[in-house]
């Protein structure tokens, strides 16, 4: 991941501090990570920062652009298989609102799998509006997936979705740190000046 100027640092940490008194608080060993997009016609460039659970590997420009998503955090050795694996996808907005970007995903869902049931996943990001949906496949491997919107100056949408076996014995666990990888998602704006990476903090 390419460094950061200090003033960056510190915009985050002062995010993370109002955040305190309505989230868990991080625990011992996490990190940030960031991935970031360059600007697209009047949308500006975007960066997405959330916490790097102790453990656990952030990718954003080499297994994740491999598979074409911006982000994937993953704990021990990349296989490139999905379960276990928490992934970001960016997208310039298109549709008209948040729900429509949901319905369109839960329909195509369900006509890859019409067996499968669909339930609401909780999850809560004061930063941003939120929606989440657990998907409970027939070969009964779910998905979760939350779809954010960052507010419509943006110029983009964004989910983060993670694959787990319904009898994972890690399962509570893996659910626990998404919702938190999720909870703590934070967008910002993103420049780039010649030699370093530049943000700027909520909108």
């Amino acid at each position: 991941m390419r460094r950061w100027r200090w003033w960056l640092l510190v915009s985050l940490l002062v995010w993370m501090s109002a955040q305190a008194a309505d989230q868990p608080a991080a625990a011992a060993g996490d990190k940030t990570i960031m991935a970031y997009g360059k600007a697209d016609g009047a949308a500006p460039g975007w960066a997405i920062v959330t916490l790097l659970p102790g453990g656990w590997t952030g990718d954003c420009c080499h297994y994740a652009k491999a598979i074409g998503v911006n982000e994937v955090i993953y704990r021990g050795t990349w296989t490139g298989k999905p379960e276990r694996v928490m992934v970001l996808n960016v997208w310039p907005r298109k549709l008209p609102t948040l729900a429509a970007e949901w319905r369109a995903d839960r329909k195509h869902y369900l006509s890859l799998d019409p067996r499968a049931k669909v339930k609401a996943f909780a999850v809560d990001n004061s930063s941003m509006r939120c929606h989440g949906m657990l998907y409970q496949g027939s070969d009964h491997v779910d998905d979760a997936v939350v779809f954010c919107d960052p507010g419509k100056i943006t110029g983009i949408r964004y989910s983060w979705s993670m694959t787990i076996a319904a009898n994972d014995p890690q399962r509570q666990k893996l659910v626990a740190l998404f919702r938190q990888v999720v909870k703590k998602s934070l967008y910002m704006t993103y420049q780039k000046t010649p030699g370093s990476a530049a943000g700027r903090g909520p909108h």
